[in-house]
């Protein structure tokens, strides 16, 4: 099949759509289809058959940073469709109507139009928008044969907010391959507990939850431990401060950001990977790195993506912003051997089924049938 990805925002960042994007279609490649990214304004050069069809500006978005598209040129966008004739276009949801809801519009009836959801609102403003543009582009929806989330929280949102029914769980996914490479890595060669936080620096990934949990977990007397944050963003300063008035500081290494290539060596280095959210996460696709990385006990708070992900051991949960019940767990799990080793036994045996190959080959299934269904029509 010739299928065409479509997201409003560009590829040049490492986000989690982005980690989508490249993981699903660096497979579908493999499988012998031909992929074509229809993208906002993206510099880089790593995907092949990548088209720019906007300029983008950047946004604050969700409590994560992303770019938007300016009106998009209509007919571009027509003839890139006529060259082309995409048996899929595969939307990433929600999108704009200044770029996607173009190219869907335009769409020759051949094409199959299926979408994949990927948000929960952290705030009601953000809820409140995303119903007003699932109204705007109301008219738009209905070119879509099918579409499906990437959680039950992020189905439910999907279904109120566009008004959309039959919406499928199809999970987000992750290239165990790549992060089982790297598994048994020994970034620092002492026996020293080590616990990585990795995501932006944000308020909304909750890194001072974890901040403080490492400070209640010095006055408990285990110490010492390390506590890695990689990532970069506007809480940095912050959360320094935090760390030395604390007196935690020689215990906390912050690496900045970290690239695709280093994030599975700094998490199969990690006894314990944290990732303390406090919410707007509709999934939680870095918590699946964690465990394909194979050494970490993977410690999520229940935010509801997270806990869609986590929710068959919630044993190795916590409540958003519960700094005590977080340290308790990081105690638990660096003193208890047993515990650690059924947690990573676990993660080992559930992390198959989120793996490209398998949730790749379903949505192949599911692209066969609407394609199907559309040309028999």
């Amino acid at each position: 099949m010739k299928i065409g990805i479509v997201f409003d925002d560009s590829l040049d960042r490492p986000d989690g759509v982005q980690q989508y994007i490249k993981n699903i279609g660096g497979w579908l490649t493999t499988q012998g289809h031909e992929v074509h990214y229809l993208v906002g304004e993206t510099k880089t050069t790593e995907f092949a058959h990548t088209h720019s069809l906007s300029r983008n500006v950047n946004v604050s978005y969700n409590g994560n940073q992303l770019s938007i598209p300016l009106p998009a040129n209509r007919g571009v966008i027509k003839r890139l469709l006529a060259q082309e004739q995409f048996d899929i276009l595969h939307v990433m949801m929600p999108y704009s109507p200044m770029m996607a809801a173009k190219v869907i519009r335009y769409a020759p009836s051949r094409t199959a139009v299926i979408g994949t959801f990927h948000i929960l609102p952290q705030t009601s403003l953000v809820r409140w928008s995303t119903h007003l543009l699932g109204w705007w582009l109301r008219r738009n929806l209905r070119r879509f044969d099918k579409i499906v989330a990437v959680s039950p929280a992020a189905q439910r949102f999907a279904e109120s907010a566009f008004s959309v029914r039959d919406v499928s769980v199809l999970p987000n996914v992750v290239s165990s391959a790549e992060f089982a490479e790297a598994a048994g890595f020994e970034k620092y060669g002492d026996t020293i507990p080590t616990i990585v936080f990795l995501g932006r620096l944000v308020q909304r990934k909750g890194c001072s939850t974890l901040v403080d949990a490492i400070a209640e977990v010095k006055k408990s007397g285990l110490w010492p431990v390390r506590l890695v944050i990689c990532g970069k963003g506007p809480e940095d300063a912050a959360l320094r401060a935090q760390v030395e008035r604390l007196g935690i500081g020689e215990a906390v290494e912050f690496t900045g950001f970290i690239s695709e290539a280093d994030k599975p060596r700094y998490l199969s280095s990690a006894d314990i990977a944290v990732f303390p959210s406090l919410g707007g996460e509709s999934f939680g696709i870095v918590l699946l790195e964690a465990m394909a990385a194979a050494q970490p006990v993977v410690l999520a708070a229940s935010n509801p993506g997270y806990a869609s992900v986590m929710e068959p051991q919630p044993a190795q949960m916590f409540a958003p912003g519960d700094s005590h019940a977080l340290a308790l767990l990081i105690q638990k799990y660096i003193q208890d051997e047993a515990a650690a080793a059924a947690a990573q036994q676990w993660q080992e045996s559930y992390i198959s089924q989120f793996d490209v190959s398998v949730v790749g080959a379903r949505l192949v299934a599911e692209y066969s049938v609407q394609l199907q269904k559309r040309r028999a029509s």
